[in-house]
Parts: structure tokens; C-alpha cells; sequence
């Protein structure tokens, strides 16, 4: 009873937060510009493979200076971040709205962003004295992911607004359909922008001067602020899980709350190595993908090792096996939905404490120093356990507590699964019973006088 009371309480939160068009829109928007993310980090775990000696190796082949060409496309996938977001979040709101033209949406959005963003910048002096014009790449980067998450929605939302009160100029037929598009979009662009062209105009008369100012330390700071308290990623890897448990994708809610934080702090600890300081944040995007769940949600990598192995009843042994491959690269379903754990009132305890373990064991690994903290570097969230610690972090050291929590994981998962392998394999000896004893029938003795 006490599940089915918390149940019918988390199922309709899950809804409206998966539902809500804004923060399906933020989610969407960030998914679009991972690719892009990923392979700047390629480019920088290539530029600094984490190898003794390997700069030296590289140098002795390309000559010195090898880096510069692999550090541009990583600067422009990293310091660009809040400028592509500023597009794709755009694109995503303008489908979620139900507009025909998104691209025309999407466009406004970015301009709409450039024109908040400083041109002016006094205190970098060019020559003759001059200060510095031009978009510098602090603001299209960490700094400005808040602001192109808010710009993108109120500006879609003025053009959206524009769009279904029919005020564009309409073009007689025949004219091609590009452009009349474009003069469609015309009038719905020309409100979102003046728009933010007067909000920068008030912002510049106060203490601020720009929108970022403003957005970055009464939002932004605050939030990344609080992803640096200890309980941060405690909090956001239960709930995840607790999603998951009643059958709710729980990543696809949790992500639309802490997905930009972990992309800020990770951007930031980015940042600072690049300027050759010390990186410290640990909550980061590599540290919640490849620290807090292995296998997938609840990380359940340990039981479809152990269901493989060591279980005695044929439908866990199956599963586990057929799962085994999906499981290494962190895809998990089929045992959350197959095994199953989903509403299964054995698994709840080590489907739900497992990832919180591996939280703070992690974390307190990480503050005493026995591995680094996660570096700037963004891996796709299948890369296989050993090889995900090491990249990430560039020690050793990760490997080995990623093994170490995982085998502690088989540890917490150990007696539940066997009590649940114990129930299947009395099912299955049960069914083979009753088809012994209809097997043992006879007709022969059967008559109709």
C-alpha cells in the first residue's frame, strides 16, 4: 500500500516535469549540441592524453606547437556552448510550440541572444588605446548557458505569440515557399528582437550594465553554488533511481533540473585547466555518468554479472546473458523492465542505495585525493567501465574504484538476487510439476456405458 501512495505521488510530478514544454525544450536543446561537445572532447583528450610522455612523443613527430590545431576545434566546441544552445534550445521550444518554421525561430533566438551579448569591452585595451570590440568567448561559453536557456524561451515564446495571431505578411500565391516564409517570419523576428533590444537598453542604466551580469549572479551562480554541496549528486542520483522504480524514465526527469548545472560545472572545471588552475568541482557531468551508476540506472551492472553466472533459475540466467553486452555500455532496460525491477518490492533497497554508495564513496575518494577530480573532458555516457575512470580523469587510480564499487554493488545486490532466484526457480520447478502430472494421465480406463 505504502508504494502504491508514493506511486500515485511521484507519477503525476514525473509527468508534468517530462510534459513541460519549457524543460522539455532545455533538455532537448543541450542533447542536440552533445555530439558537438564530444568530439571537442576528443580533440582534447588528444591534445592531452593523460600517457607520461606522450607530449614529448607527439612533438618529436609533428614538431612543437602540434597542440594549437587540435585546441581550436575543442575551444570553439567548449567556448561556443551557450551560443549553440542558444540555437538548439530555440529549435526544440519552436517544436514543442508547434510552429512550421523552427529554423526561422530557432534563428531569432540567436540573434536575439547576440544582442544582449557585450561588443564593448573596457577592460581590455586594444591599440591606440582602445577598448577591446567584439564577442569574446567568455560570455558564449560557462558564462552564458542560463541566459541562452531564458532568451531562447521568451524569444520563441514573442514569435510563437506573433505567429498565431496571423501577424506576418502574407505574399500572393505563387511566389516560392522560401520566400514566403521568410516574409511569414518577418514581422514575429522584428517583436522578439526589438524586445531584447530594449531590455538591453534598461539593463545598460543599471549596476549590471549587461543581461549576463545579471542572469550569471542572481541565477546562475546560485545554482552552480549549489552543485558544489555535498548532498548535490546524492539528491539527484536517489531521485533518478526512484523514477526508475516505478517505471519512469528517471533521468529524462531529473536531467531537465540538473543536467545545465553539471554542464556548467564541467565547462568550468574545463575552463580552469585550460588557464592552468586547479579544477574543483566534482560534481560534474563524467563524474555522475561514470562514478554513480554502472551498467545504467540503479547500476545494475553487478546483478546481470552475478544473473549470468550465478544464477540457478533459468529466466535470471537467460536475461542476465542477453543483457550482459547492452549492460557494459550502461543500457539497462531489459532487466528494468524484464527482470523485472519495476515495482519489485525485492529489488527496491539495491536498486536505489547502490548509486547512492557509489555517490558518496566516490565523492570522499575524490576529496581525499586517492583520484583526481573529473576534468573538462565529456565521454558518451556508454563508454565501458575502466576505460570511462581512466579517460575521465587520466589516473589509474579511477579504475580501480571503479571496480572496487562495482564489486561492492555485487556485494548489496548478492542476497536480494538470490531470493529473487529462489522464487523464479520454485516457479519454474512448479510449472515443470504440473506438466509431469498431466503427462501421467491415461484415458484408457475411461468408459461411456
Amino acid at each position: 500500500m505504502k508504494m502504491e501512495k508514493l506511486d500515485k505521488m511521484l507519477s503525476p510530478i514525473a509527468d508534468t516535469l517530462s510534459k513541460n514544454k519549457v524543460l522539455s525544450a532545455i533538455r532537448d536543446g543541450f542533447l542536440i549540441t552533445t555530439p558537438i561537445v564530444i568530439i571537442g572532447s576528443i580533440f582534447l583528450l588528444l591534445a592531452n592524453f593523460p600517457i607520461n610522455g606522450y607530449t614529448e612523443f607527439m612533438s618529436s613527430i609533428f614538431g612543437e606547437g602540434w597542440s594549437v590545431y587540435l585546441e581550436r576545434v575543442t575551444s570553439i566546441a567548449f567556448d561556443c556552448i551557450a551560443l549553440l544552445a542558444s540555437f538548439s534550445i530555440g529549435y526544440c521550444y519552436a517544436r514543442e510550440k508547434g510552429l512550421e518554421d523552427k529554423i526561422s525561430a530557432a534563428a531569432v533566438s540567436l540573434v536575439s541572444f547576440l544582442i544582449v551579448t557585450p561588443q564593448v569591452h573596457p577592460d581590455y585595451i586594444a591599440e591606440g588605446d582602445k577598448a577591446f570590440t567584439g564577442f569574446s568567448f567568455t560570455n558564449f561559453g560557462t558564462a552564458g548557458i542560463f541566459l541562452s536557456m531564458i532568451v531562447a524561451i521568451i524569444s520563441v515564446s514573442i514569435f510563437s505569440f506573433a505567429m498565431n495571431k496571423k501577424w506576418v505578411i502574407k505574399l500572393p500565391e505563387g511566389v516560392p515557399p522560401a520566400v514566403m516564409d521568410s516574409f511569414a517570419a518577418l514581422i514575429p523576428a522584428a517583436f522578439s528582437m526589438i524586445f531584447f533590444f530594449i531590455v538591453n537598453i534598461v539593463i545598460a542604466h543599471t549596476q549590471f550594465g549587461y543581461l549576463h551580469n545579471l542572469i550569471y549572479e542572481v541565477l546562475q551562480a546560485p545554482l552552480v553554488g549549489l552543485g558544489k554541496l555535498a548532498l548535490f549528486e546524492v539528491v539527484c542520483q536517489f531521485l533518478a533511481t526512484l523514477f526508475w522504480f516505478f517505471g519512469i524514465n528517471g533521468p529524462a526527469v531529473t536531467n531537465t533540473i540538473f543536467a545545465p548545472i553539471h554542464k556548467a560545472l564541467t565547462l568550468e572545471n574545463y575552463e580552469a585547466a585550460k588557464a592552468g588552475l586547479e579544477m574543483t568541482n566534482i560534481f560534474t557531468q563524467g563524474f555522475s555518468d561514470f562514478f554513480c551508476n554502472f551498467g545504467g540506472g540503479g547500476s545494475t551492472l553487478g546483478l546481470v554479472i552475478m544473473m549470468a553466472f550465478l544464477a540457478k533459475s533459468n529466466r535470471m540466467k537467460t536475461l542476465g546473458r542477453l543483457s550482459l553486452p547492452a549492460g557494459i555500455f550502461g543500457i539497462n532496460e531489459p532487466i528494468i523492465f524484464g527482470l523485472p525491477i519495476v515495482l519489485n518490492p525485492i529489488m527496491v533497497v539495491p536498486f536505489i542505495l547502490s548509486p547512492v554508495v557509489n555517490t558518496v564513496i566516490s565523492y570522499i575518494a575524490t576529496v581525499v585525493g586517492f583520484i583526481p577530480v573529473t576534468s573538462g573532458v565529456q565521454l558518451p555516457w556508454t563508454m565501458p567501465i575502466g576505460f570511462s575512470g581512466f579517460l575521465i580523469t587520466g589516473s589509474f587510480s579511477a579504475v580501480i574504484l571503479q571496480i572496487g564499487l562495482l564489486a561492492l554493488n555485487m556485494l548489496i545486490y548478492y542476497p536480494f538476487m538470490k531470493l529473487l532466484d529462489k522464487k523464479y526457480l520454485e516457479e519454474e520447478t512448479t510449472k515443470v510439476n504440473e506438466v509431469d502430472e498431466l503427462d501421467d494421465l491415461s484415458f484408457d480406463d475411461l468408459s461411456f456405458d
